[in-house]
């Protein structure tokens, strides 16, 4: 693979994923560590992605990107508008993360009272625009890198709450594999959010389908609700069907 088509490789890697290991795009590519390095170095030179020890993170990461830097937007506003079908007036929600929830946080109806917890406090500084959201958010450490509160203190305030739903994005979702995250952080903070809740509804571009990665999260049996930017009936969710999750 030339220079050019591997550059191309890893920065369309960021624009899904956000993080990349050094490790998994030598495996991806078939190339070694060290060329990896190279083309990461050469990349962040330019100002294309933000080099960090053991990969690189999308130019996004560090500060709340604007919707011009978001990718996919159409297909997130696809899920997010499939989304607020799930919710009622009167719900109690949990909300992950990430740019597809913050699309759908835009859609919300002005007219619902709702009671929303948040583990971002991105998410937090766009619902309490909402006169009629009632928001908490979850605090603990937070890192530029994720953009969401983890650790001890937030995974025991989760413990001490019960909401109808939760919504979550997701870093890899494999019929075989289920759902998996690129930071150990991520997976307990989001082990802990999944038992606070009735129903758990995952959001997820359609990239995303069929792609794992090092952290398990939890089998697909964990979760009850699918939402992508595809019809249901789409041939590449079957197996997702027949796993008994519910498409939208």
């Amino acid at each position: 693979m030339l220079k050019a088509e591997r550059h191309s490789f890893i920065l369309h890697q960021l624009n899904i994923y956000n993080r990349i290991l050094s490790s998994d795009l030598s495996q991806k590519l078939n190339v070694s560590e060290d060329t990896i390095r190279r083309d990461l170095n050469e990349l962040a030179d330019s100002g294309q992605l933000i080099k960090v020890h053991g990969g690189a993170l999308s130019r996004s990461y560090g500060h709340i990107a604007t919707r011009s830097e978001v990718y996919a937007t159409n297909q997130k506003d696809i899920i997010a508008q499939k989304t607020l079908s799930l919710i009622r007036e009167g719900m109690f929600l949990l909300l992950g993360g990430g740019t597809t929830v913050r699309s759908l946080v835009r859609m919300i109806p002005s007219h619902l009272r709702l009671t929303i917890f948040t583990i971002s406090p991105v998410i937090a500084l766009e619902l309490i625009e909402n006169p009629n959201l009632e928001v908490y958010l979850l605090g603990g450490r937070v890192t530029a890198e994720n953009q969401i509160c983890s650790g001890g203190e937030v995974i025991h305030r989760l413990s001490e709450i019960r909401v109808d739903l939760l919504i979550l994005g997701t870093t890899g979702i494999d019929a075989v594999q289920g759902l998996t995250e690129s930071d150990m952080e991520v997976v307990q903070v989001k082990k802990a959010m999944m038992k606070s809740a009735d129903q758990v509804a995952i959001l997820t571009i359609s990239e995303k389908l069929g792609t794992s990665h090092r952290m398990k999260l939890c089998d697909l049996g964990s979760i009850q609700t699918l939402i992508t930017e595809l019809e249901p009936q789409d041939a590449s969710l079957q197996m997702y069907a027949k796993a008994g999750l519910t498409l939208l």
